[in-house]
């Protein structure tokens, strides 16, 4: 018995040291790997002032046609690794995603919370990207057509007559419908509170993070803790209701879902800013593009119009319902003509979670890696004159992993759904009742933090006769 223990801890012992050996031997092979191609800069400077002192899409342009469509940088503190192929872009964002976690600045993490689905992975956010879809899922939104017709009308009738800055309008008019899709008919009890402490976060949100009495990140962080309050105080109110809702709100309350306060909190603030900005950036590209292209013009006005004389004909409601977004396929192709023409999102942040071999390059654990959406989108490869605005591109399918306006992957967008719906019905109105001029300049573009027309692009706005 004696001598079988010696073997067997003898085997046991050869075993480890094969197991350790073998993983050495790997752990070798990965670090004899070299780095992508590319350029750090200077000590922890490194690239940034490069990227953000011209057009970001300069810089990535001419690292592409230097080094690839891999290439490494350094910006923002952060070694990175960026990557322009729509295969490369898939595999970081969906078939290896659990090689690479999503990543945000520590302040943002603080300002937005903690607990909010952008930061998260694994089961946690599964279960959350399953809550938020059953609010936003088709099913859900079509109850909320004519709540947000409404918005659309009374948003446009605010601007007619005056001079407007389109972006800053068209923020008012999303956040508006973000409040609406999150508390339901309840928003206009908390919207005014609301509006106001997420106007302090905003100012903060890009500010430096020092937390002294009178910076901006000192103010934005006091409505961070304003608005959890008034969150505290609508949850208490729903509880002693004791009433079902279907808004995203109702959604994250339910009991089977066993969230916490301050997870349902950090989920709702994140989901106001997430469902704002963006959607009103596309949607001052939108008004951008349209102007300045009256064929395309005409034939969304055409089918806009045609779906109000079919309505009249049938001696149907005016307001507009859910089959009627579906009847406009070309103001359809001029949403993802915009998209894709403007990349509100030029790329997204992730970060290797362990060394990873990447078509024969070493990302190191620790780096970021940067899909560059707006690359893929304005790729010649994968659409051809990619600056020229044309919609009918779109009446096929892009090729496989060409086109990712809301990302790609669990990632993804959830909300992309929502935020169509609520384009769709703003174009509706404009064009068969508005008319609107451009004013000041047309070409520039401004970046703060996503790409816009210069100066929010200037318009005046006045009825049709």
């Amino acid at each position: 018995m004696e001598i079988m223990s010696i073997i067997t801890f003898a085997v046991f012992i050869f075993l480890v040291f094969l197991l350790h050996s073998i993983l050495k031997f790997f752990s070798i092979g990965i670090k004899k790997l070299p780095l992508p191609p590319g350029t750090l800069g200077w000590p922890y400077i490194g690239e940034t002032f490069q990227l953000y002192s011209q057009n970001p899409n300069v810089f990535f342009a001419s690292k592409v046609k230097k080094f690839g469509s891999i290439f490494k940088t350094h910006i923002l503190g952060c070694p990175c690794v960026m990557i322009s192929s729509p295969e490369a872009a898939r595999l970081v964002l969906a078939t290896k995603a659990h090689l690479f976690k999503p990543t945000f600045p520590a302040s943002k993490m603080r300002m937005l919370g903690n607990q909010a689905i952008f930061f998260q992975q694994g089961d946690y956010h599964a279960k959350l990207r399953k809550l938020v879809l059953r609010a936003f899922m088709p099913e859900s939104i079509r109850n909320m057509v004519s709540d947000i017709d409404s918005v659309a009308i009374n948003t446009l009738g605010s601007w007619e007559g005056r001079q407007i800055n389109t972006y800053q309008e068209m923020k008012t008019y999303t956040f508006n419908v973000a409040l609406l899709s999150i508390f339901g008919k309840d928003e206009v009890l908390y919207r005014e509170d609301l509006k106001r402490c997420y106007h302090i976060l905003e100012k903060g949100y890009n500010s430096m993070p020092i937390n002294l009495p009178g910076t901006l990140f000192h103010k934005a962080m006091k409505a961070r803790k304003e608005l959890a309050q008034i969150l505290a105080k609508i949850l208490s109110v729903r509880r002693q209701m004791k009433q079902n809702h279907t808004d995203l709100l109702g959604s994250f309350m339910g009991d089977k879902e066993g969230l916490t306060d301050q997870q349902i909190a950090d989920n709702i603030i994140g989901a106001i800013f997430a469902a704002r900005d963006t959607t009103a950036s596309v949607l001052t590209w939108i008004l951008k593009f349209l102007g300045e292209n009256p064929s395309v013009l005409e034939a969304v006005t055409n089918e806009q119009d045609e779906i109000i004389r079919a309505k009249e004909e049938n001696n149907e409601e005016k307001a507009l319902n859910w089959a009627d977004t579906k009847k406009m396929p070309m103001t359809s192709k001029v949403i993802q003509e915009s998209l894709r023409v403007a990349s509100i999102l030029s790329f997204t942040f992730r970060e290797a979670v362990e060394d990873v071999e990447f078509e024969g390059y070493l990302i190191p654990k620790g780096w970021k890696v940067l899909p560059l959406f707006r690359n893929i989108h304005h790729s010649p490869e994968n659409f051809p004159e990619p600056e020229k605005f044309d919609p009918s591109r779109f009446e096929v399918s892009p090729k496989p992993n060409t086109f990712m306006p809301f990302g790609n992957g669990s990632h993804a967008c959830p909300g992309n759904e929502l935020a169509k719906l609520e384009i769709l019905v703003l174009i509706h109105h404009l064009t068969t009742k508005y008319r609107w001029s451009m004013m000041g300049p047309r070409n520039g573009i401004q970046y703060g933090p996503f790409p816009l027309p210069q100066n929010g692009l200037p318009i005046k706005l006045s009825r049709k006769t």
